[in-house]
């Protein structure tokens, strides 16, 4: 894959998306959102690939925002149908993606950048990472799904004061309100997500895509998050990756899924 925007690297079952544009502190615009969606797509039918890390180059930022400069002049129309295709072509596809992505927030994650990595499974940052949604302070809400999955991962009323006041998270923070799940320092970012995505790889895609989709139902109005989890748990009995798992747990040895 060759992209102009983002950088895709893939070793030993764990593929890493990293966006490249270092001198916008990793904005995100359109270009950068479509390519992020072929390269997800790519990697959702690649059967080489078990788990996905995106994070942003340099030392600055994972994604500092949205770039600006592309929307100022919309008017509404225009505003929530800029929306509209994000979240349908990144924001939206990611959660539901069926491979497990861990966003490595390596920095500033501002705006659509926190947005982003909240599209993603898990998060874990570096100790100078800091996050937040000052989108109030131009005018706007946060639009790619800030307003709702943030409340989903803090709570609604520490979701209300990050939305209002604009500010920012620290690392630590994040970690304590339940933002992320681990902070370590940069050097280590990337090889605590490689670690876990290796330990994600080794498991069964099947179990994987169904635990995603069942987990997300339960965020889902208009889902039964228990119905979901009945019929996905009968489902995975009649893959191959049940039998290889059983089979492999009997005969005490290491299981070999294929994703069938």
């Amino acid at each position: 894959m060759s992209f102009e925007n983002i950088l895709v690297e893939k070793n030993d079952r764990v593929a890493t998306v990293t966006i490249n544009r270092p001198t916008k502190l990793n904005a995100l615009n359109k270009a950068t959102i479509k390519e992020l969606n072929e390269a997800f797509t790519e990697l959702q039918s690649d059967d080489s690939v078990r788990a996905i890390i995106v994070t942003g180059s340099g030392e600055k930022a994972f994604v500092a925002g949205a770039d600006i400069s592309e929307f100022a002049d919309f008017d509404d129309e225009q505003g929530a149908a800029l929306a509209a295709t994000g979240h349908d072509l990144l924001f939206n596809f990611v959660e539901h993606l069926s491979k497990p992505v861990i966003a490595a927030v390596n920095g500033f994650a501002l705006g659509g950048g926190l947005e982003l990595a909240m599209s993603c499974h898990f998060r874990i940052a570096s100790d100078n990472a800091k996050m937040g949604l000052p989108e109030v302070t131009l005018g706007v809400i946060p639009g790619y799904g800030g307003t709702q999955r943030l409340p989903q991962l803090v709570g609604k009323g520490k979701a209300m004061e990050m939305i209002m006041t604009a500010g920012m998270l620290t690392a630590e923070e994040a970690k304590t309100w339940g933002l992320v799940n681990h902070v370590v320092p940069q050097a280590e970012l990337l090889g605590l997500a490689n670690d876990l995505a290796q330990k994600i790889a080794k498991n069964s895609p099947v179990a994987l895509a169904k635990a995603i989709e069942t987990v997300n139902a339960g965020f889902d109005k208009d889902a039964d998050g228990f119905m979901t989890e009945i019929r996905s748990f009968g489902y995975c009995f009649g893959t191959e990756d049940f039998k290889e798992g059983t089979t492999a747990f009997l005969e005490k040895r290491k299981p070999e899924f294929t994703g069938r």
